[in-house]
């Protein structure tokens, strides 16, 4: 969730999405792995989102550290309309941003139809020019705090309430506005309703290191927002695609490509992420035996490295701790942390030797490896690629 002030309260809100085109670095063998890494793509494309809880906007300087477009809060409900709404929508584009707006969804006081005209009326429309986004509807928990989570709709109300805005932006604009929600309050307030994912691209709030799980009904998410600060003033969101993508998007529909998701390993499992995770353990100091089993011994282990590295220590591989346990690898490199990329690359075909040496013969298994996942193929084994890998 985002707090934006609002007219009256404050209220907890979606903000304006800037994405930044960020071209990727590959972090060499223990440094940092940059976050997140939820996203298959050769380049992320990543940003904030603002609304007037920002302010003014320095777009000049969002546009020089390589944010590629925008979206603004315009409406909340059926009065409220953004004071900062001109200086950050026509601001982003001036400093060449593509930009759209959204609107926060207040169904306990008004009609969906109803706030889908002021939306369209106070700035939120949609052109086919290439710079504009469709605009997006902000549906998620109630701003006012002890106020009914779902507004005091049922789930069917709810729905409908959500139809009636979607339908009537759609014929307003002739684009399906996009849906920004966290699954928690989805699955809460609709039922985890499929009705939409045909329709709205999905934007989705997550800060647990992945985009997933999605609401249901989308394989697919089209903007993550992964943290609530970070680089940007803001809300920091990831584009599920590339810069031209982005720009595909703006035009007309798009179809993302399917959602990643880190995969959560703990006690009792077995298999090949088990034995990835301990040989990316013994990378890190542990001394375990490989064996593919996640006992007892191995649950220490992850306790330890989740200790020494602030994570929760509840002793289960999640997409934070996966996230820190991975280093870059590539030719030249050696040890456990290469055995347990060799071993992860057998599992999805490869014949390598797990030898704990990065040679042509793993650089041409990632490569390849790559090439079917439409990654990059570099032969360097890097957070897409393990995510990839571990998928």
């Amino acid at each position: 969730m985002r707090t934006s002030l609002s007219h009256r309260y404050l209220t907890v809100g979606a903000g304006a999405l800037v994405l930044a085109l960020v071209q990727p670095g590959t972090a060499r063998a223990g440094e940092p792995v940059p976050p997140p890494s939820g996203i298959r793509t050769a380049a992320d494309v990543r940003g904030l989102d603002v609304s007037s809880h920002q302010g003014e906007v320095d777009w000049p300087a969002v546009a020089a550290a390589g944010a590629s477009f925008a979206y603004v809060k315009a409406t909340e409900g059926l009065t409220y309309k953004n004071p900062y709404f001109a200086q950050q929508y026509n601001g982003s584009a001036a400093a060449g941003l593509v930009r759209g707006a959204y609107h926060f969804a207040r169904p306990d006081n008004s009609g969906g139809a109803a706030q889908a005209d002021n939306f369209v009326d106070s700035g939120g429309t949609w052109t086919a020019d290439g710079k504009t986004l469709p605009g997006a509807l902000d549906i998620e928990h109630h701003p006012v705090p002890g106020a009914p989570v779902c507004y005091s709709l049922g789930q069917g109300a709810m729905v409908d309430w959500i139809s009636a805005f979607v339908e009537r932006y759609h014929e307003r604009t002739g684009r399906y506005p996009a849906i920004y929600t966290t699954t928690d309050w989805w699955s809460q307030c609709t039922g985890n309703s499929a009705a939409f994912a045909a329709k709205s691209p999905l934007w989705i709030a997550n800060y647990n290191g992945t985009p997933a799980p999605l609401p249901k009904g989308w394989s697919a998410h089209t903007v993550w927002q992964h943290a609530r600060s970070g680089t940007f003033p803001g809300d920091q969101n990831v584009f599920n695609g590339s810069l031209e993508d982005l720009r595909t998007f703006a035009k007309r529909d798009y179809t993302p490509p399917p959602t990643v998701a880190w995969p959560i390993v703990k006690q009792g499992q077995k298999g090949p992420h088990v034995t990835a995770a301990q040989y990316l353990l013994n990378a890190r100091g542990a001394a375990l035996e490989v064996d593919g089993a996640f006992g007892g011994a191995t649950r220490a282990a992850v306790v330890a490295f989740q200790e020494a590295n602030g994570l929760g220590a509840d002793g289960i591989i999640g997409p934070k701790t996966w996230q820190a346990l991975i280093t870059t690898v590539r030719s030249g490199s050696g040890g456990d942390a290469v055995r347990a990329a060799q071993s992860l690359l057998n599992s999805h075909g490869a014949t390598l030797q797990v030898d704990g040496l990065f040679g042509a013969g793993t650089r041409d298994a990632a490569v390849s490896f790559q090439k079917s996942r439409n990654l990059t193929p570099d032969g360097i084994v890097g957070p897409h690629t393990w995510q990839a890998l571990l998928s």
